[in-house]
């Protein structure tokens, strides 16, 4: 059975390979345009940072440099049920250097469209094992009312022990405030 975290909640990860799975709603009709989130992922050495720009995965770079890492591909619509993106994980292979990977959601083109993270809902991130058992699950419910950029969640290690961590912080200049703070 699924534990359901509130934010700040950590679990630990017991499961060597799993798939992290984002899923989000929009209300379409808001701005008259479509929104099309996307997920990254930063792996994340000791000191805060990226150790490589191949560390930073998302739709133009699917693979970590060790293979620990693969996102399965960018959804542009976000249409139907459940997640809209997923990112592989095995936690075997993890370089050394990485003891932090973090899991941020943003909205493409949000300043040219006029939207921003107030304008989503039924925001969500789980962790399945291999069986497609749910392990953990964080559904985002503040109001993101500037935010166009959303750090969902983050697994780290402590101690030799993987865990995951709800986040749900947002940061209004989108991306690139999160590329500022990881490089």
């Amino acid at each position: 059975m699924a534990i359901n975290l509130e934010k700040g909640q950590r679990q630990s990860i017991d499961a060597p390979k799993f798939t992290v799975g984002l899923g989000w709603d929009s209300n379409s009709s808001s701005t008259g345009e479509g929104f099309d989130l996307d997920a990254s992922i930063f792996l994340i050495g000791a000191n805060g940072k990226i150790p490589s720009d191949n560390h930073f995965v998302y739709y133009n770079n699917l693979k970590s440099p060790d293979q620990a890492v693969i996102h399965t591909g960018d959804n542009l619509t976000g249409a139907g049920d459940g997640d809209d993106e997923k990112i592989q994980i095995d936690l075997s292979k993890i370089a050394p250097e990485v003891n932090e990977i973090s899991f941020v959601v943003t909205i493409h083109h949000a300043d040219t469209r006029r939207q921003n993270f107030g304008q989503i809902r039924n925001s969500f991130i789980r962790i399945v094992d291999q069986s497609n058992v749910e392990l953990v699950k964080y559904e985002l419910d503040e109001d993101f009312s500037i935010e166009t950029a959303v750090e969902f969640g983050r697994i780290y290690k402590r101690n030799e022990e993987w865990k995951f961590e709800a986040v749900g912080i947002g940061m209004k200049g989108g991306l690139q405030d999160y590329l500022n703070k990881y490089n």
